[in-house]
């Protein structure tokens, strides 16, 4: 047996049994767009990711996740049109919330319990970030959406998923995206590009490669948390992606 095979065998469990007990899935902002008008909330692709969601939580796997907020508000780009970065950043984090709201709703009408928490206090809508509380509604069996980052500006949203992930104990980051993995090249642009389907931290860091940002992955890589980038819209990934079959492109310490 190939290292290569040994390395997919390590995670491949019995047949439609998960292989991963807790897992903390990243949302970016754009997955829950209006593609036709390019921005806002798109409520069915919203209740489509809950459907996904849903399976996978129903199959005894202990879900968070980490949203963001670019389909409202990017505090970067704010930032960039002559707007104070940390005003901008945190009108960013309040874009997350409102994701985050959006998100627990659909999972609700689908008969799944959800617990928003947010790093910025705002009791009347949310519980405050407690990790302990977290981790006890995660073992109850409740989804848990981790709204505004981590609370700070300079820092984005991927960098508060590494977090969250590594303070509940996640076997993995799963980051949800619209494209199968990681490529070389940018696949919508360019049809040649070449997907990879296992790199080393240090090759997303070298080859400066879209995955995370450098913070997060640094995180990930000094901690061990393997990273999994999948595309979400693709009917069965996540539930194969979570019983260990070869989905997208999986980012840790050895290929």
């Amino acid at each position: 047996m190939s290292e290569e095979e040994s390395g997919m065998n390590e995670l491949r469990g019995s047949e439609g049994r998960p292989v991963f007990r807790r897992v903390l899935i990243k949302l970016s902002g754009e997955a829950f767009m209006d593609s036709s008008v390019g921005y806002g909330i798109d409520a069915d692709v919203v209740s489509s990711i809950a459907e996904r969601l849903s399976e996978v939580q129903g199959m005894g796997v202990q879900v968070a996740l980490v949203v963001g907020g670019g389909n409202i508000f990017r505090g970067d780009a704010a930032s960039a049109k002559g707007m104070d970065r940390a005003t901008a950043d945190y009108m960013g984090m309040m874009a997350t919330v409102m994701n985050a709201l959006a998100l627990q709703d659909a999972l609700e009408k689908k008969g799944v319990h959800t617990r928003v928490q947010t790093a910025v206090t705002m009791r009347e809508i949310a519980e405050p970030h407690i990790r302990r509380r977290a981790l006890r509604h995660l073992e109850k069996g409740r989804v848990v959406v981790f709204a505004a980052g981590t609370g700070n500006p300079y820092f984005t949203t991927d960098t508060a998923a590494a977090l969250r992930a590594l303070e509940i104990g996640a076997d993995a980051i799963l980051k949800a995206t619209k494209v199968d993995g990681v490529y070389d090249r940018d696949p919508v642009k360019d049809p040649d590009a070449t997907m990879f389907r296992r790199l080393t931290y240090l090759d997303v860091l070298n080859m400066e490669l879209e995955v995370m940002d450098a913070t997060a992955v640094s995180l990930c890589m000094d901690n061990g948390l393997p990273i999994f980038v999948f595309n979400i819209f693709e009917e069965g990934n996540l539930k194969r992606l979570c019983c260990g079959d070869e989905v997208g492109t999986v980012v840790r310490s050895g290929r």
